[in-house]
């Protein structure tokens, strides 16, 4: 038996919040009868319906998080916090993982699923799907740092790097779009430079934007755009 609230927002459709609303407002029904208690206990074979659509059992859950600095990117650390740490209750035991990864002290635009197949294509080095940072650096940028970038740089180690775009934003600020994630790779292209970063910020992955009305450790949802452009993507 769980709580209706919590067995709508695990399906990944609906905030607790939203949920609760959708029950006040006698939008669900629990074997065939409205049900207007966010807190009542339901069994997990009872058929709820919103708006007379049956909600499934095990549905992907696609989560936005716009992950805070001093947060790991894993499901499990040893001493540390990770990004499913931030969750709500109804989200930590469905198999959310995160799809790809940011350093402990990078923020921004993370997607959390239990979807594999989908965080396997998103991630596939086939795929080159762009993700998008936004970079301050010590140092002076310049159009020598954009053509380096664009040509594909080679690291210290003698990594070889895809072409990137790097479109300047201020002296010392830059939007940087990589079609791969190498380790720690805007950080060894800027080191590469002379130029090390001092914050870096993803605000775009694939097609999803980090949605800005996101505080740092929030997260919400992705609309029902945003999952039909993840899938398309």
């Amino acid at each position: 038996m769980e709580r209706l609230d919590k067995r709508l927002a695990a399906t990944g459709r609906w905030s607790r919040k939203e949920a609760r609303e959708l029950i006040r407002a006698g939008r669900v029904m629990v074997d065939g009868a409205p049900c207007r208690a966010s807190e009542a206990k339901v069994d997990e074979c009872s058929p709820v319906l919103v708006d007379g659509e049956a909600i499934p059992d095990h549905a992907p859950v696609y989560l936005m998080l716009h992950k805070p600095a001093g947060v790991v990117s894993s499901t499990e650390e040893p001493g540390e916090r990770t990004v499913l740490d931030l969750l709500g209750e109804e989200y930590r035991n469905i198999g959310l993982f995160p799809a790809g990864r940011l350093d402990k002290d990078t923020e921004g635009l993370l997607l959390l699923t239990n979807d594999g197949p989908l965080a396997h294509r998103l991630l596939a080095p086939k795929s080159h799907v762009d993700k998008v940072y936004y970079v301050e650096v010590d140092g002076a940028l310049d159009q020598d740092d954009v053509l380096a970038a664009r040509e594909g740089m080679t690291l210290g180690d003698g990594t070889v790097c895809l072409p990137a775009e790097l479109e300047l934003l201020s002296s010392n600020s830059a939007h940087i779009t990589l079609r791969e994630g190498k380790y720690h790779q805007v950080k060894r292209m800027m080191a590469s430079r002379g130029k090390p970063v001092a914050y870096l910020k993803r605000v775009r992955f694939g097609p999803l934007r980090l949605d800005e009305g996101l505080a740092k450790g929030e997260w919400r949802p992705l609309t029902r755009e945003e999952r039909e452009s993840v899938f398309r993507a």
